[in-house]
C-alpha cells in the first residue's frame, strides 16, 4: 500500500473539530436525589464490627469450655441448648453479617434508600450483639 501509513489510535483524526465538546452537566453535577450522608451508617457499622466482631468469635469460641467442669455428658440440658445456639448463631450470623454489611455498601447513594441502608447496618451488628448476649448469659452447668 503506497502513500501515507495510518498508525497509533488518534491516527486518522482531526486535531481540530468543528463542534467543540460540551461536558454532561449529569456528570459534571451531583444528582439532586444523593444523599451526602448516605456513608455513615455502613461506616458505623464497619467501626463496631471491628470491635464487636473478634469479640463474638472469641467468647463464642471459647464457650464450649463452660463444660469442662461437668463434662459434656453431665451438664444441663439448658446449657448444652445454649452452646448449640450459639454454634448455630457464628456460622449462620456469620454468612448474615457479611451479607447485610456488604448490603449496607453497595445500597443506593440516594435518598430513597437512607432508610433500608441504616436498617441493613445495624442488621450487620445483631449477630455478634446476639453471640455476645448468649455468652454473658450462659447458664450453670
Amino acid at each position: 500500500m503506497r502513500g501515507r501509513r495510518l498508525c497509533g489510535f488518534t491516527a486518522g483524526m482531526s486535531h481540530s473539530s468543528p463542534h467543540p465538546i460540551t461536558p454532561n452537566p449529569a456528570v459534571l453535577l451531583p444528582a439532586a436525589d444523593h444523599d451526602r450522608r448516605a456513608r455513615v451508617a455502613p461506616a458505623v457499622a464497619t467501626a463496631l464490627l471491628f470491635f464487636l466482631g473478634p469479640a463474638a468469635l472469641f467468647f463464642g469460641g471459647l464457650s464450649p469450655m463452660a463444660t469442662d467442669a461437668c463434662g459434656p455428658d453431665n451438664c444441663s440440658q439448658a446449657l448444652m441448648t445454649r452452646l448449640t445456639l450459639i454454634d448455630g448463631a457464628m456460622f449462620y450470623g456469620g454468612l448474615l453479617t457479611l451479607g447485610a454489611w456488604v448490603t449496607s455498601w453497595v445500597l443506593p447513594w440516594t435518598h430513597r434508600w437512607s432508610m433500608w441502608r441504616a436498617l441493613v447496618a445495624a442488621l450487620s451488628l445483631m449477630p455478634s450483639l446476639f453471640v455476645l448476649m448468649l455468652v454473658m448469659s450462659l447458664p450453670q452447668g
